[in-house]
């Protein structure tokens, strides 16, 4: 069998969202696909600063991270993007000019603004992010660092569409649901940095195979020819899956894997 890079979402694909961990068997399934001198890539959403827990979760080869922002492989740097300063300035005030919240990611960390949000799911992020170690000394009113993307968060009061005006044409809003948008520079995505990937390692993509779950995963389905979807998803990535395979919680990684081929 010819070499396979496989591409893996974090969140609802490898890590079981009840505890927060990668299960045994899929620990064990891509530990198995390296063995057979297969690639792995984490290809997540969460920015390099943030991927941290993963690595002690499970091999890999490199790190895909910030939907296309930032790309590692075997500890090489493939690819690095950040928003520009000045626009991240501006962008910080028009979140909260348009009655938004938000979450700032970068390499480093996460930033948030000093003062307790009024919407839970900052507060929550939050605490995930300090419960991980990776909290930054630095807040959301300080102008010391740049971002490599950012999530808003919205309630009722919110002008979503007023500040989506001022986030285009360089900013490009997934919608992941109530209220909630993932906001990644335009031109990147998590099936640009699969295409940096391929392209180092000379790998075609017929023998590309991602994982994934939710809407930030949508452009690596466009863009792969093997696409293994969770039994636990959003419906828009349906049209492009190749394998729908069991949940997270049901092993549905190793599942699959040994389905395929792969192991």
């Amino acid at each position: 069998m010819s070499r396979k890079a496989l591409f893996f979402d974090v969140a609802g694909t490898l890590i079981n969202q009840l505890n927060g961990g990668v299960p045994e068997s899929a620990a064990a399934a891509i530990a198995a696909a390296r063995r057979n001198g297969h690639l792995v890539f984490i290809n997540s959403g969460r920015t390099y600063g943030y991927i941290g827990p993963v690595k002690g979760m499970v091999e890999a080869d490199g790190y895909l991270c910030g939907c296309g922002t930032y790309v590692v492989a075997e500890g090489e740097v493939l690819y690095s993007h950040r928003i520009p300063h000045e626009r991240g300035v501006q962008i910080k005030k028009d979140i909260l000019r348009y009655g938004c919240d938000g979450v700032l990611e970068s390499l480093e960390s996460c930033y948030f603004r000093k003062e307790k949000s009024w919407i839970p799911v900052v507060e929550e992020i939050r605490e995930a992010v300090k419960h991980s170690g990776q909290e930054s000394p630095y807040s959301w009113e300080e102008d010391c660092y740049e971002y490599d993307k950012f999530c808003v968060l919205t309630d009722e009061n919110s002008d979503w569409e007023g500040l989506l005006k001022t986030l285009e044409p360089d900013i490009k809003a997934i919608d992941r649901g109530k209220g909630f948008y993932e906001c990644v520079p335009a031109g990147h995505s998590k099936a640009t940095a699969i295409e940096i990937v391929l392209k180092h390692y000379g790998i075609p993509l017929e023998d590309a195979y991602v994982f994934g779950d939710s809407t930030n995963d949508l452009p690596m389905f466009e863009y792969a020819k093997n696409c293994i979807l969770m039994a636990d998803h959003d419906k828009e990535l349906e049209p492009y899956a190749t394998f729908v395979t069991k949940s997270v919680e049901e092993d549905g990684i190793a599942y699959a894997m040994k389905e395929l081929g792969l192991i």
